[in-house]
């Protein structure tokens, strides 16, 4: 009898459990608050030249302020309907939590702590990135071992303020910090000598320089010393936003992969009899289906900001002040780390 009376509460768990996983699921309350407003609200740095920075009209510029703009195309199908929310390292996760924006997209490292401990979620990695140096070029100074005694600026609450300690103390160097919340105060404090050098990531380094009177007084030491893989962040409460914005990161990536680009992706739409590329750009509406929005999200994004491979030649790449190759941010068919998930 106890035998019976367990198969059958056992039976109707499952049941429970059956019904709740084929039920219709409902957006989260991220989601449903990005599209009732019909704005999204995008955490970005407050002034970073090739990621997110006002140009002389006051329009926002850059890797990360164009991503911004494909959430805003696959969510709404209108990249303008995005508010930029310029903040500094320290702001931008309280503002996150806090809810005055809806998703961070602004050089912030993917690390397990942060994704573990501050309620919130790691999305994605956008860019592949490594933490150097940049000094005066007649300090005479080659490599990082050669900074003894030097005074560093760096910025508060960021990998780089740690990854700096730990390098002169692992070498038994000295260092003096100097440490400042906007980068580009850390620029300008190098440029008139109040420090000897600056620690950050390569590309922040590489777009602060871009940015200098006399470019070629600065060197960015070639070594590299950890790991900075960038990418969007998203609070814990909503995993359909996380959804969303992990595929259209991954989209931009696919449409590469695809050989879809900003320019060609209506005729494609049309034309092509690739089940890739027919899912991707919403001819079959399975991937909009699976995430509540429209078929054509990912076309909408690619249209408004290119693909993946457009999107870093145009903010970052070697035709730019910044002047990056690609390196570790090649395609995987190319020698890199960029690769879209199977969509499907």
């Amino acid at each position: 009898m106890k035998k019976r009376r367990f198969l059958a509460a056992a039976l109707a768990l499952a049941g429970v459990a059956a019904t709740a996983v084929a039920g219709p699921a409902r957006a989260g309350q991220t989601f449903d608050a990005v599209r009732q407003r019909g704005t999204l609200n995008c955490g970005v740095n407050v002034g970073i030249a090739g990621f997110s920075l006002p140009d002389s009209q006051g329009v926002w510029r850059g890797m990360d302020a164009d991503l911004c703009r494909g959430v805003a195309a696959a969510v709404f199908g209108d990249p303008s309907k995005v508010r930029f929310v310029p903040l500094t390292a320290v702001q931008r996760f309280t503002a996150l939590q806090s809810g005055e924006i809806d998703v961070l997209i602004r050089q912030t490292t993917l690390t397990m702590t942060r994704d573990t401990t501050l309620g919130l979620r790691m999305v994605g990695v956008n860019l592949y990135d490594g933490h150097g140096f940049m000094v005066r070029k007649d300090s005479g100074v080659t490599e990082p071992r050669g900074m003894d005694g030097m005074t560093v600026c760096l910025s508060p609450g960021t990998t780089n303020e740690l990854v700096t300690a730990d390098f002169f103390r692992a070498n038994n160097l000295r260092f003096t910090p100097i440490l400042q919340e906007r980068m580009q105060d850390n620029a300008t404090a190098l440029q008139a000598g109040r420090c000897d050098a600056i620690g950050t990531d390569a590309t922040q380094l590489a777009a602060i320089r871009s940015q200098f009177t006399k470019p070629d007084d600065f060197v960015i030491l070639p070594q590299r010393f950890s790991k900075e893989p960038y990418g969007p962040v998203v609070r814990r409460d909503d995993p359909e936003w996380f959804d969303v914005i992990r595929w259209t990161l991954s989209a931009l990536i696919q449409a590469e992969e695809l050989g879809v680009t900003g320019t060609n992706a209506e005729e494609m739409r049309r034309t092509s009899q690739n089940p890739d590329v027919r899912r991707l750009l919403g001819a079959d509406p399975l991937l909009g289906n699976a995430l509540k929005l429209d078929p054509a999200w990912a076309y909408n994004a690619i249209r408004a900001i290119g693909n993946y491979g457009e999107l870093f030649e145009r903010t970052l790449g070697p035709k730019t002040p910044i002047g990056l190759e690609r390196g570790l941010n090649r395609l995987w068919t190319e020698g890199g780390l960029m690769y879209s998930w199977p969509m499907r």
